[in-house]
């Protein structure tokens, strides 16, 4: 890898992967830490529980 020849473009990149990457692993830990279990159980059906919401044929 010839670090001379890269343009600011590249830097740019790279930096943009190593932020994602190391954001990655802060959510990986965050998420598979047993502390948080509980937290993370509570909302699991959050994205399929829609009893506050009015189906397509009711009426209100």
């Amino acid at each position: 890898m010839d670090v001379a020849a890269m343009s600011v473009n590249d830097w740019i990149g790279v930096c943009l992967s190593l932020v994602a990457f190391i954001g990655m692993v802060a959510v990986y830990f965050m998420v598979f830490r047993p502390s948080n279990k509980d937290m993370f159980e509570s909302q699991r059906g959050m994205a399929l529980d829609d009893e506050d919401h009015i189906s397509m044929g009711e009426k209100r």
